[in-house]
């Protein structure tokens, strides 16, 4: 592993900004000294530079949250009746939360409390040995207001699709997309499938594949004029980290790619976060978590990161983790658990600072009690 400082964590540290204060002004006596300070504060005020206000300091300082935070972060119970949710978006401008209902094999989105159907009748499949899940639609992230591009999961590995949809009032048919996508096996590279979590720049989309175990793909759809055209294999994680499965993706504030490299399902605490030059392709950080399978990556609108550890062997283990920059240790950081959570896949935050969550839940034969989580940002994530 390649060990470095990692300045792109926006953790207390790195978070700490100067901050200039307002000289306080000396009292005055005689009118005559009281009219010069008036014409003082008069100047002052012109430029209008009373910044940062006096709470910002503070209010910076809120990530700290001390060491509580487990028990004291709670999550509310906005949405039931999912099956085996892998995906949850903000759509631009109205902040309308959109789920990918895996295993009903359909997107929703979230209306007065209630689950409207937006996109219905994606192809099924079935995941995993041993517990089988019902899957649909996996990973999703808006372009803009009215487009949509979502990560398939429900066809054969070279056959799958990375869609593109057009939003419209009324829900529509899965197969009406305006674009479509796949990355097919050639004669040396298996097919790709399991578009898990996908995370977009002005340039591009990337999402992690989970099809061709050898190499780890993470693949990349070229947006230009805010239309997706193209689409290719990007990132070989795997060979680059040896570690298995990316899986969770975002960009940091400072536009960053951070993959989630899951590792093996039965293997504890062999979770990476992997930094990358989404344009070079250079990797330039690689950090032993100690998580057991990082399933999503997100920042906080105050620039904090987050990540969902499932925990396949021990899902009482699994929950909401904070990574937190910390010198003492080899890696130079560590991670806080901020909640726990029952399988948790995906995340987003809204501009508001809430965050929701998508957890698996309690299974029943291959679909499950499925719920969205809503933390809000009273929380101070």
């Amino acid at each position: 592993m390649r060990t470095m400082r990692f300045p792109f964590l926006h953790c207390l540290a790195s978070l700490a900004i100067a901050c200039t204060t307002i000289p306080a002004i000396a009292q005055q006596e005689g009118k005559k000294e009281e009219a010069q300070q008036e014409k003082k504060e008069e100047k002052k005020e012109e430029p209008k530079k009373e910044e940062p206000k006096p709470e910002e300091p503070a209010e910076v300082e809120k990530p700290e949250l001390g060491a509580d935070a487990e028990e004291g972060t709670k999550g509310m119970v906005v949405l039931e009746g999912l099956s085996n949710p892998c995906g949850v978006a903000i759509q631009p401008e109205t902040n309308t939360v959109f789920v990918a209902d895996s295993g009903n094999h359909k997107i929703v989105k979230l209306v007065d409390g209630k689950a409207q159907d937006v996109i219905t009748d994606f192809p099924k499949d079935v995941y995993g040995k041993g517990p089988k899940v019902n899957i649909g639609p996996l990973g999703m992230v808006f372009l803009d207001k009215d487009t949509l591009v979502v990560g398939g999961g429900g066809q054969p590995d070279g056959e799958e699709l990375l869609r593109v949809y057009k939003i419209e009032d009324k829900a529509i048919k899965a197969d009406k997309m305006a674009a479509s996508f796949s990355l097919a096996a050639t004669d040396e590279i298996k097919g790709e499938g399991n578009f898990y979590a996908l995370a977009a720049s002005s340039t591009g989309v990337y999402v992690t594949c989970n099809g061709d175990d050898t190499k780890g793909w993470v693949s990349r759809a070229t947006v230009k004029d805010g239309k997706v055209e193209g689409y290719e294999r990007y990132l070989a994680t795997k060979e680059a980290t040896e570690v298995d499965a990316p899986v969770g993706i975002a960009f940091s504030p400072e536009g960053y790619l951070v993959v989630g490299q899951m590792g093996e399902i039965n293997v504890p605490g062999d979770s990476l976060l992997t930094f990358y030059d989404a344009e070079t392709k250079e990797m330039l950080l690689n950090l032993e978590t100690g998580l057991h399978d990082i399933a999503a990556v997100g920042y906080s609108p105050r620039g904090q990161m987050y990540v969902l550890d499932y925990a396949w062997a021990d899902a009482s283990q699994g929950g909401l983790y904070q990574i937190l920059e910390d010198n003492s240790s080899d890696s130079g950081m560590k991670t806080k658990k901020i909640m726990s959570l029952d399988k948790p896949t995906a995340m987003v935050f809204n501009g508001d600072g809430d965050l929701y969550i998508t957890v698996i839940g309690e299974a029943a034969d291959a679909n499950s009690k499925g719920q969205l989580i809503k933390v809000t940002k009273e929380a101070g994530l």
